[in-house]
């Protein structure tokens, strides 16, 4: 790739010059290419990315996979913001009763959870001293201290156990295959109805489901190069069932092979996963075959078989993910389906193509505990427990709900809750449900602070844009604001001055209240407790000791490497400094000298009908103007009328181009395995890292 010179002035793709209204000669906004901006942008990332990710020693990957992050967070491309939870909540859900892990689908598979009904008096919630109880007997359990049996202790406090789990959704999903789709929206119910190799536990431990075991073997190539060969031996006796709960036939291991394929043919964002990992998967996707036979997954008798490309340790935490789920074959082709991706390019275009159609829950089939029983859009999904299932008998939920809210009126969602229409809210300060819970009583006996976990949300800073309206959402700016935008978007000095104006802390406190305002706060993209050394790493003269978090390690790069000063364990502001971001804006002006004008105009995105989304974007704007000044930056709300258009501008974009936005952080990332490269993986170039876009690229 030519590298191109670009410090904030003006490059290839913007010398078009306009007159204005006002007579003067004004530059005309033109995008520039993908591939030059994002070497500029994201400098050596990439480099040190690939040179880490050929080291086979983990905890010595790890180390370069630091140092690779540290570059990333040091473009200023993006701004870690928070994690999920770490709010105040209250819930009739008791704790840990579901699977316990990092990554993948699991912690949205609900069979495991164990409700109570809404009581009389003071059991109209989980009250927070018998839920800090049961936390307690879940963390001896899992140190092997006595077993945890929820239902039981709740039941013995004088609670009654429910059947019934009821939450709500704001964007619904848009369809019932699960291997077509790298949303959560679509997902975080539809995992409820399939089942893969492999489950956690709520103790975060893997055990079989469809696979009762696995084994790796090594094997060494004709050049000498070292890669795994895992095999899983299958259960027998599992089966496929329609959407009314009658069966369909077997789950076979030919069942992931078809549906490995099928992932790889839609291509809707999940197939990057495979790519370099499955042998083969590289080449089936490049078009340099397509004789599926070639890529390594086969199913032998009762067993499956996955060839890789290079030694994996950890291979298996990928399978808790979707794309690793199984597909009836057979059941595919009977609504339309066709193998091959330019035959299923073909195939779902057609009237014939039915399968996985949201709107018809028909048109798949399913081997999980649930099917779904309800889907309408701006009302309800709805899964039931199909009494087939095996061990259906040991599950106590019944039914799964969500219903729909867009955060338009959260007194009333309030409500619902307290009236046992659903299991429990957030108690957010900006929806006025923190004050509320606090007047009723509800927030003494109830409120606790929900765990955080290992999803990243972010700000994007958009370094390429290329949508300026997105239905309601309508950006004010003249072709030459746009072009000055973009040239201070492209400028690391003023990037970073923006990361160090954000004082997060304050602008969290909106949604969570001032005494949780720092709790979920996140400094790094990957979680900085993900993983951590389990031996002494020596990289340039320095020791690494073992047990240093990978957190440490950012942190450790990012100020020796980086020179930039910040703290990167959650629950702080690490980035914060109003002094430091005075003076890279200084910098940025210096070098932009007289090649825009002032102020530079920052379109940020938000949902006018949420009065959460709304309190936290007008403390953004006052928060940036206020350190960087509204006469250097001005911070131009653009109110998206309805979440479908607040996402599409955002969040649902189809590229980095679709995006109409200069700062977006309606976005995030939850990893999908356990490795660090299941974040930075979503940062690599040539369209291959599915979260550039929310920086305006590919």
């Amino acid at each position: 790739m030519k590298s191109l010179k670009k410090l904030g002035i003006m490059s290839a793709g913007v010398l078009t010059l306009a007159l204005s209204a006002c007579g003067e000669v004004c530059p005309k906004y033109m995008r520039d290419s993908d591939y030059g901006a994002y070497e500029v942008a994201l400098g050596n990332f990439g480099d040190l990315y690939a040179k880490a990710q050929g080291v086979s020693d983990d905890s010595e990957r790890f180390v370069q996979y630091a140092l690779a992050e540290a570059a990333l967070l040091d473009s200023a491309t993006l701004m870690p913001t928070t994690t999920q939870g770490g709010n105040y909540a209250i819930t009739r859900v008791a704790p840990r009763t579901v699977p316990y892990s990092f990554w993948g689908n699991d912690s949205d598979r609900l069979a495991g959870t164990v409700i109570v009904k809404k009581g009389e008096g003071d059991k109209a919630f989980i009250k927070k001293g018998d839920r800090a109880a049961l936390l307690a007997k879940w963390e001896a359990a899992r140190k092997g201290e006595g077993t945890y049996d929820p239902a039981a202790e709740l039941k013995a406090l004088g609670y009654e156990i429910g059947d019934t789990f009821s939450s709500s959704y704001q964007t619904f999903p848009e369809t019932l295959d699960v291997l077509n789709t790298s949303m959560q929206a679509d997902t975080e119910s539809l995992v409820n109805a399939v089942e893969g190799l492999l489950e956690y536990d709520n103790f975060g431990v893997a055990h079989g489901k469809i696979a009762k075991s696995w084994d790796v073997e090594k094997n060494v190539d004709e050049e000498g190069n070292v890669y795994d060969v895992w095999t899983f031996e299958l259960n027998e006796g599992r089966k496929w069932y329609k959407a009314d709960g009658t069966e369909y036939g077997n789950v076979t291991g030919d069942d992931f092979v078809a549906g490995f394929q099928h992932m790889l043919d839609a291509q809707a964002g999940l197939e990057w996963l495979a790519d370099g990992v499955v042998a083969g998967v590289h080449d089936y996707l490049a078009g340099k075959t397509k004789d599926f036979s070639k890529v390594g997954i086969k199913a032998e008798d009762n067993k499956l078989v996955f060839t890789l490309e290079k030694e994996e340790s950890f291979f298996p935490t990928r399978l808790s993910y979707s794309c690793f789920m199984p597909m009836n074959r057979a059941f595919f082709l009977a609504q339309g389906g066709a193998f091959g991706i330019e035959e299923f390019k073909k195939a779902s275009t057609a009237a014939t193509y039915k399968y996985g159609l949201i709107s018809d829950r028909t048109t798949a089939v399913y081997n999980g505990p649930y099917v779904p029983n309800q889907l309408t859009d701006g009302t309800i999904i709805k899964y039931t427990l199909n009494p087939n299932y095996p061990d259906a008998d040991k599950i106590s939920t019944k039914t799964l709900s969500w219903i729909y809210d867009a955060g338009e009126n959260p007194t009333a969602y309030y409500g619902f809750a307290v009236a046992g229409d659903i299991n429990g809210c957030s108690l957010g300060a900006a929806s006025g449900l923190l004050a509320k819970a606090k007047e009723d009583g509800n927030f003494d006996k109830y409120a606790y602070i929900a765990d955080t976990n290992a999803t990243t949300f972010f700000g994007g800073f958009n370094v390429n844009r290329g949508t300026f309206e997105t239905g309601s959402v309508k950006s004010t700016q003249t072709e030459a604001e746009k072009e000055f935008t973009h040239r201070a978007m492209n400028n690391k000095n003023f990037r970073m001055a923006l990361q160090h104006a954000w004082d997060r802390a304050k602008w969290n406190a909106v949604s969570t209240g001032d005494e949780l305002a720092a709790k979920n706060l996140r400094n790094s993209y990957t979680q900085p407790e993900f993983v951590s050394l389990t031996k002494d790493v020596v990289y340039e003269e320095h020791t690494f000791a073992k047990g240093t978090s990978y957190g440490e390690l950012i942190e450790y790069f990012l100020k020796n490497t980086f020179k930039r000063n910040v703290k990167i364990a959650d629950g702080q502001d690490g980035w914060y400094n109003a002094d430091l971001a005075k003076q890279y804006l200084a910098s940025f002006k210096e070098e932009i000298g007289d090649n825009v004008n002032f102020p530079i105009k920052l379109d940020v995105t938000y949902f006018s009908g949420s009065a959460a989304n709304t309190a936290q974007a007008k403390a953004f704007e006052q928060i940036i103007e206020d350190v960087l000044g509204k006469d250097s930056v001005d911070v131009v709300l653009n109110a998206a009328e309805t979440s479908t258009d607040y996402y599409a501008a955002g969040y649902r974009a189809a590229n980095g181009e679709a995006g109409n936005f200069d700062v977006f952080y309606g976005s995030g990332w939850g990893p999908d395995y356990g490795d660090p490269s299941t974040y930075l993986d979503t940062f690599l170039g040539d369209g291959a890292g599915y979260m550039t876009k929310v920086v305006g690229l590919f």
